[in-house]
């Protein structure tokens, strides 16, 4: 016979609802580490990210540079909990700007460490940025607020 005690049921939530917060914690510092690190590598390998800078913005090391003092600040912002919800709106404008450089690579061939990629990791790639962009809109709390928004209209609706 299943237990109907309210106390015991409540109890329940709050631990799972603890477990999701410390789960959503660990993924935001996670994701906040690889953005630092992935800014740090702009400086220690900027020939690295050099190539696939759009020709039309200039000076590739300056952008590569300026790149990764953002993913930086943006790392930095994912990992203090009271910045998360502004710095993950940022980090998906960021996110949607900077694939440019990745489109750029995949559409016209350009090479890195001498070796160019098939269709299929430039695809995988897309998915990796779009995954980011969720995972950003999810850390900040705005995946959950427009379902709880269009749950709201659903039953207004009724």
């Amino acid at each position: 016979m299943a237990d109907l005690n309210p106390a015991k049921s409540s109890l329940l939530m709050v631990d799972k609802m603890g477990l999701v917060v410390l789960a959503k914690h660990a993924i935001a510092t996670i994701f906040g580490i690889f953005f630092i690190n992935v800014g740090i590598a702009h400086f220690t390998d900027t020939r690295w990210f050099e190539p696939i800078v759009p020709e039309a913005l200039g000076d590739p090391t300056i952008w590569v540079l300026i790149t990764g003092i953002i993913e930086i600040v943006l790392g930095i912002g994912m990992v203090i909990p009271q910045s998360r919800r502004y710095f993950s709106i940022l980090t998906v404008l960021f996110l949607l700007a900077v694939y440019w450089a990745n489109y750029n690579m995949w559409v016209n061939d350009i090479p890195l460490d001498n070796q160019t990629f098939a269709t299929i990791w430039h695809v995988l790639r897309l998915i990796a940025q779009a995954l980011m962009i969720l995972i950003a809109l999810w850390i900040g709390g705005w995946l959950q607020q427009s379902n709880k928004s269009m749950r709201h209209q659903q039953q207004s609706h009724k």
